[in-house]
């Protein structure tokens, strides 16, 4: 019976989901199914329609976009779209519903939805403001519609210390630039240096009008490109940085891809890796001209060619660390072990394995130990030579103590763990990050007054 009734206001909504009747006795029915959240969805949906209607004098659809957002951050994207949509019927300029939307979009591989909903979002709006309480400071968040990179602004500036005004410059004309909220210094979150790089000219006419101070400013996140990074770093003592060469498209002749590799010391197995990704997205290795040449015909576009070290540690597995850099200075962050070459820690069973928990333990109590001396060393050349206000490295230790690179740069991703989880021993190491993050803004927004 309940599901049948279910059923029926289904079809109703599907008809008229403006109709706030439907809602609420959609809401009753799922309330009698004992699913008190959607019922709660639905009378919120009610209420706002209802308002609207009537044409309220606060009327808002903040309410029913909060129920949105709670379902996407529930991982349900497809409940959260079907809210974002009703969202947008009432209130079609809602820019942060266009947001999630986008982001549901991509996750589910629907690149052109994800685009579209994208510039929507930015064709409203290109300032959004987040703060709690009575916040110390106002930062200017430089921030791009496209993927920035895995900057983690929500884990360095908290709400309750930090108004966050983000300015999504792209979208942005150069007239916005002095038409901005008033702010106290600039964190660049435009951490792939890819896209750093696309936008050097806007960026740099930012920089010029800009009198507060900028932190990680744009010129020094382009240069750790993946392809730059062995003359960055290549001739500090004990680091390795495997050759790598950008390839803007696939060579027209197998003989023209062989030169290009040659010219770059780039040798078989070779690393695949589409430009402005992260997290092992579109990375293939290719052991010989044909898996390569399928690979970039596949993944069309830019792409950065590695050459393949192998860094297995003697007892078999292979080893990520990651260290960050607050103003230079090093804090162990993670340690992911793993039998597979690509080792991301969210697949490398960490917790399911008391042993590797156990060493990531002693890694980020004391890193000295663990690293050696030498290495130790190397890494402190690294942050110097980075010369990021935030920044970090993914690296193994080679038999010999010396440190390979894999990646170094500002887009570098941090987030707490739960406290009630296996990991949550990584949580006051993650505190001394964001300590140590908080006094450089107090030290850098000393120098912009």
């Amino acid at each position: 019976m309940i599901a049948s009734a279910l059923t029926v206001w289904e079809h109703a909504l599907d008809a008229a989901p403006l109709d706030p009747s439907s809602h609420r006795a959609m809401a009753e029915a799922k309330r009698m199914h004992g699913d008190e959240l959607s019922a709660l969805a639905h009378t919120i949906a009610a209420e706002t329609l209802e308002a609207y209607a009537v044409g309220a004098k606060h009327r808002s659809a903040n309410g029913l976009c909060d129920v949105a957002t709670g379902y996407f951050m529930k991982g349900d994207y497809e409940t959260a779209a079907r809210w974002y949509r009703l969202v947008l019927m009432i209130e079609p300029d809602l820019a942060s519903a266009y947001q999630n939307l986008a982001a549901i979009h991509s996750y589910a591989g629907r690149i052109a939805e994800a685009k579209s909903c994208r510039e929507r979002a930015y064709q409203i709006q290109r300032i959004f403001i987040e703060h709690a309480g009575d916040p110390v400071r106002r930062v200017l968040i430089l921030s791009v519609g496209r993927t920035s990179g895995n900057v983690p602004c929500e884990t360095l500036l908290p709400t309750t210390t930090c108004c966050r005004i983000k300015y999504v410059i792209d979208y942005a004309s150069d007239e916005e630039d002095g038409q901005l909220p008033a702010f106290d210094l600039v964190f660049n979150a435009i951490g792939e240096p890819d896209v750093a790089t696309s936008l050097a000219p806007r960026l740099e006419r930012f920089m010029a009008r800009c009198e507060r101070f900028v932190l990680n400013p744009p010129f020094a996140v382009a240069r750790t490109q993946r392809h730059r990074l062995t003359a960055l770093l290549g001739d500090l003592d004990d680091v390795v940085v495997a050759p790598c060469i950008r390839s803007e498209t696939l060579p027209c002749s197998r003989a023209l891809l062989a030169e290009s590799l040659a010219r770059g010391r780039v040798e078989f197995p070779v690393l695949a890796r589409p430009a402005a990704t992260h997290g092992g997205e579109g990375l293939v290795r290719c052991e010989t001209f044909e898996a390569l040449e399928a690979c970039m015909r596949i993944s069309h576009g830019v792409h950065y060619l590695t050459s393949f070290y192998d860094y297995r540690s003697t007892d078999g597995y292979y080893r990520k660390y990651r260290i960050i850099f607050i103003d230079r200075e090093p804090f162990a962050y993670h340690l992911a072990v793993s039998q597979h070459w690509m080792v991301h820690y969210f697949v490398a069973g960490m917790e399911e394995s008391p042993w590797k928990v156990e060493e990531e333990r002693r890694f980020l109590e004391d890193a000295r130990p663990v690293l050696g001396g030498r290495a130790m060393k190397a890494i402190a050349a690294i942050g110097r030579r980075l010369d990021l206000d935030y920044g970090g490295i993914d690296f193994a230790l080679l038999p010999d103590g010396r440190v390979l690179v894999f990646e170094a740069n500002a887009t570098m991703l941090v987030h707490r763990e739960r406290d009630s989880g296996p990991l949550a021993y990584k949580n006051s190491h993650i505190q001394h990050i964001v300590d140590a993050f908080e006094q450089l803004l107090v030290r850098r927004s000393a120098l912009s007054t």
